[in-house]
């Protein structure tokens, strides 16, 4: 497995090698001893899976507190624009995103860390989209920021007039307002 670096630190893309024949193609697609040598140890405890149609975009989510989650997000179907925002009050990257494609075809995940709000941008007409997280969705703790916020300056990479929301992505505070961020200074793995 190759590890790109992003932007900002933590954020990682993970390219797998993947082994190609007449048949098809095989790669591993998580390996924990890999991943805690070459990322950092995490222990999954949730696979997640979703299914949308083009123009949708879920996020920005994340968990609060005690119950913040780690992701490692990737595609098996269709074509996505992942993007992760560091939400850690203090950060030097704070209110900075990290915005990357992933395909089924690529076969690339990215690793968004503890501390980040996460969504993501349908581009392909269908997309099945896994994700594992490190800790157990609580809803209790659900928070998220707008994905329209123009202080974070994402691009979505779909027109504004094709973007399908949930009613909940629909009137999420920007990043300025919202109360549940995390602190830098925090060891959010504690």
């Amino acid at each position: 497995m190759e590890i790109i670096r992003t932007d900002i630190p933590d954020v990682l893309i993970l390219e797998p090698r993947v082994f190609r024949d007449a048949r098809g193609y095989f790669f591993e697609s998580w390996s924990q001893r890999d991943f805690d040598s070459l990322v950092r140890p995490v222990r999954f405890v949730q696979d997640n899976e979703s299914c949308s149609s083009y123009g949708v975009v879920r996020g920005l989510h994340f968990q609060k507190g005690a119950f913040s989650q780690s992701k490692l997000v990737r595609v098996v179907e269709g074509a996505v624009l992942d993007v992760a925002v560091d939400i850690r009050r203090g950060s030097p990257t704070f209110g900075r995103h990290v915005a990357v494609e992933l395909t089924a075809d690529s076969h690339r995940q990215l690793f968004i860390p503890r501390g980040f709000a996460h969504g993501f941008s349908v581009l392909s007409e269908r997309v099945v989209f896994q994700y594992k997280c490190d800790n157990y969705y609580a809803p209790q703790a659900e928070s998220a920021i707008a994905w329209d916020d123009p202080a974070l300056c994402i691009d979505w990479r779909v027109p504004r007039e094709d973007v399908i929301l949930s009613e909940k992505d629909s009137r999420h505070p920007a990043l300025a307002d919202c109360p549940d961020l995390f602190d830098y200074g925090t060891d959010l793995y504690l």
